[in-house]
């Protein structure tokens, strides 16, 4: 077989990105945490029609105003931590790292401004709001294969609240959900949706924690290092591959599985 994951020098032309993984509780007593998908346009140019965590690219602004809120953090993690909370608010129509409680009326205002702006700080000083994106643990660091990768950091966060107002922005998504993680990876196999191959392993890793707290422990117990995919070939024909040891209990697919972006 052949395939390597030693270090490599990572493409200068990749590109930022970030994604959110959302926890809430389970309206079902002793149910697993719900997490918050959304599918993806079928229009879209990366992952159409897939279901994927909220998310997407890092922008300058983003990078501005991780500086002036998280002077003492890595630039491009700080920045993650923003676009995060930024893509969120434009996707869903949720805020999230936000200590104090806000209004729905209030976080509606607050997306709308953000879609005419295009910005975070503008709507951030224009409502008065103060974040605390240190709410955001990280989890994951992928960089997906291609002639321009995403280089994507994955967050966790919690709300722990049952219900919350959430609303597709229509444009780059179609549709959003609560299930478990469990669950959405039972609806792909159902035929009923289907993932792209990150967000398969980290569904599945997911799955293995029955609380927010045990994801949280998880995160600190493997501390993210970049994963870049490889192809293994092996007698029974060609796989995707992850490094082992870095908390995902499956580390290789077929590649005539693989679902692509």
């Amino acid at each position: 077989m052949t395939a390597s994951h030693a270090p490599t020098d990572p493409p200068e032309d990749m590109v930022p990105a970030a994604t959110v993984v959302i926890f809430r509780r389970s309206p079902r007593p002793g149910g697993p945490p719900e997490l918050l998908m959304v599918k993806r346009a079928p229009k879209m140019r990366f992952a159409a029609g897939a279901l994927v965590f909220p998310g997407g690219r890092v922008d300058a602004e983003d990078t501005a105003l991780a500086r002036r809120l998280l002077p003492d953090e890595d630039e491009t993690l700080g920045a993650g931590r923003i676009a995060a909370i930024r893509e969120t608010l434009e996707e869903t129509g949720l805020l999230i790292a936000n200590p104090a409680a806000v209004s729905p009326q209030a976080v509606r205002e607050g997306r709308e401004l953000l879609l005419r702006e295009g910005a975070l700080a503008p709507v951030l000083e224009r409502m008065g709001w103060e974040l605390d994106p240190g709410r955001l643990t990280f989890y994951a660091h992928w960089c997906a294969p291609g002639t321009r990768p995403f280089d994507t950091r994955f967050f966790l966060t919690d709300l722990g609240r049952g219900q919350v107002e959430i609303a597709v922005d229509e444009t780059e998504n179609t549709h959003l959900f609560w299930a478990s993680a469990r669950d959405t990876l039972a609806l792909c196999e159902r035929g009923e949706g289907r993932v792209i191959f990150p967000t398969r392993r980290n569904l599945e890793r997911l799955a293995g924690h029955a609380t927010f707290a045990e994801a949280k422990a998880d995160a600190q117990a493997h501390p993210p290092r970049r994963i870049r995919p490889v192809i293994e070939h092996r007698e029974d024909g060609d796989w995707l591959t992850i490094p082992e040891g870095r908390g995902y209990p499956v580390c290789a697919e077929p590649m005539a599985s693989v679902q692509r972006g």
